[in-house]
């Protein structure tokens, strides 16, 4: 039967990645996740494996907005927007987001995964081109595929001569889509935004960013990846999410012209059939983007604790290529081996976790670290010298 070929394929893979070591453990918390958590089994260990770069995530302030967001909406909108679920806090989110980012308006999303596949599988049409970065996040990917009927294409990663040559060859589509992350999750490198501008310009595409990773990290006020290349407020249409730096909880959006969030109020998928986001994660998101403007020393301090761990981790001889960007991948290659030594890692009270097929090709296996402005010089000293013994 079906079910009996099914139960078997399941089980001989899930046995294959124990045999192998390449099996992922779940690890459960019984604390908020800021410099360090507490695990159960392990104790309160160092957090070097989070998206919350700013530390915003317990920040009591944006704590009691969430609280007082559930206190006034409740706990769910119990619809989808067009129907009874926007809210005034809806409202305030994203008027604050678009402030942020440079955009007349944004439209947010439960998630930057539902903002992308929105955003994507909406605008493009028939007779358009989406021409995607290949190291681009998962979520854009999928993003595109849900465009069945717009040809694809993908460019060599932050490759601008092989982008060039593929916007040559699309010159008969009707419109010209190139998407890219803004910091890419697993490499921890930059888009090229200036380049991308200038060549979109050029040809007359229309330049896409996922700074899902740059927001609240890049620039000298947390702006993101366009703050830091110069560009701000000069990028068609962002995407980002508000489950990372901006307090850490869930939540996406898309920031763009006018035209461009009435077209998904009125036909994106996820905004007409799934409820909104939640108004605690609305206003706890509204409140953190608050603290960042209003404390850019906090945005100064993560750029300082990147560059003491980058220096730090050179310095014990790990090859780290250079980046602004709060991520630090380290290359194993082989994914067993890089769980062993996040196994080894937490053993020595240090939250390392390690990276392998799907998540990054064959043979790429790594660990990544991610630093947060709620690391302390204490807690850096702490990794470097776990790290020293690994």
């Amino acid at each position: 039967m079906a079910t009996d070929v099914f139960t078997k394929r399941t089980v001989d893979l899930l046995t294959g990645l124990r045999d192998s070591g390449q099996y992922k453990e779940f690890l459960t918390l019984s604390s908020p996740l800021g410099a360090t958590a507490a695990v159960e089994g392990r104790g309160e260990v160092l957090v070097l494996c989070s998206n919350n770069y700013l530390g915003l995530a317990d920040h009591p302030e944006v704590v009691a907005a969430g609280i007082e967001g559930l206190e006034q909406f409740g706990a769910g909108t119990a619809s989808v927007r067009f129907i009874c679920g926007t809210l005034s806090c809806h409202r305030q989110i994203e008027e604050t987001i678009a402030r942020f980012v440079g955009t007349e308006r944004s439209l947010t999303y439960v998630s930057c995964w539902n903002a992308n596949e929105a955003l994507i599988s909406t605008v493009a049409g028939e007779r358009d081109v989406l021409i995607s970065d290949e190291l681009n996040h998962a979520s854009i990917i999928d993003g595109c595929r849900l465009a069945r009927k717009t040809a694809r294409d993908i460019y060599r990663h932050s490759d601008l001569a092989v982008l060039e040559a593929k916007l040559k060859e699309h010159a008969d589509r009707e419109v010209r889509w190139v998407i890219t992350d803004g910091v890419f999750s697993m490499e921890g490198d930059v888009a090229k935004l200036p380049e991308l501008v200038e060549i979109c310009r050029r040809y007359n595409a229309i330049l896409i960013v996922d700074d899902s990773h740059g927001i609240g990290v890049l620039g000298k006020t947390g702006r993101g990846t366009p703050e830091h290349c110069g560009l701000f407020g000069q990028i068609d249409i962002l995407t980002g999410t508000l489950g990372k730096a901006l307090g850490g909880a869930a939540g996406g959006y898309v920031a763009a012209a006018p035209h461009v969030i009435e077209l998904l109020e009125q036909r994106s998928r996820p905004s007409l059939f799934s409820n909104a986001l939640p108004a605690t994660v609305a206003c706890s998101a509204r409140k953190a983007i608050e603290i960042v403007e209003r404390e850019p020393e906090r945005v100064a301090k993560l750029h300082a604790n990147v560059r003491r761990m980058r220096e730090g981790l050179a310095a014990l001889g790990f090859d780290l290529h250079d980046s602004p960007t709060a991520i630090i991948p380290i290359m194993i290659g082989d994914a067993a081996e890089a769980i062993k030594k996040s196994r080894r890692l937490m053993e020595l009270g240090v939250m390392v976790i390690a990276f392998g097929y799907p998540v990054v090709p064959q043979g790429q296996a790594r660990l990544r670290v991610q630093v947060s402005a709620a690391l302390e010089e204490h807690h850096i000293a702490r990794a470097l010298d776990a790290f020293g013994k690994l």
